[in-house]
């Protein structure tokens, strides 16, 4: 989502409704809009390049412009505080295979199901 500000140059009512339809018709664009003072504010998923190309067509058109479109705040909702159970399961029938507690390097733990020739040393 783009947000490009263009200041086109017209002299009547008929030049800016045909420059409005011809910005409105450009694919991706979600809404235009008009300054008084001749600024035109183009927001949607569009390419600068190609809006200005086809605006030149019916008027002097330049690129004031170009950013992103700012999205409506939405309110944030905290998550809810809930407390969690640690419960101990054994990932695998067959059991762990841990380290004794008192050293100090250990190996990650293996499952025997998953390795069952593997032999874990610590």
């Amino acid at each position: 989502m783009k947000k490009v500000v263009l200041k086109v140059d017209f002299h009547d009512e008929k030049c800016r409704q045909k420059i409005m339809k011809t910005a409105s018709g450009i694919s991706g664009v979600e809404s235009v809009a008009m300054d008084k003072d001749q600024k035109l504010t183009v927001t949607g998923d569009i390419d600068p390049v190609v809006a200005v190309k086809k605006l030149r067509k019916l008027c002097h058109t330049n690129i004031l412009s170009v950013g992103p479109a700012k999205e409506p705040e939405k309110k944030k909702e905290e998550p809810k505080k809930e407390e969690k159970k640690e419960e101990k399961k054994p990932p695998c029938p067959g059991g762990w295979v841990y380290c004794p507690p008192p050293m100090t390097h250990c190996y990650p733990p293996v499952c025997i199901e998953e390795d069952p020739a593997g032999c874990v040393i610590c």
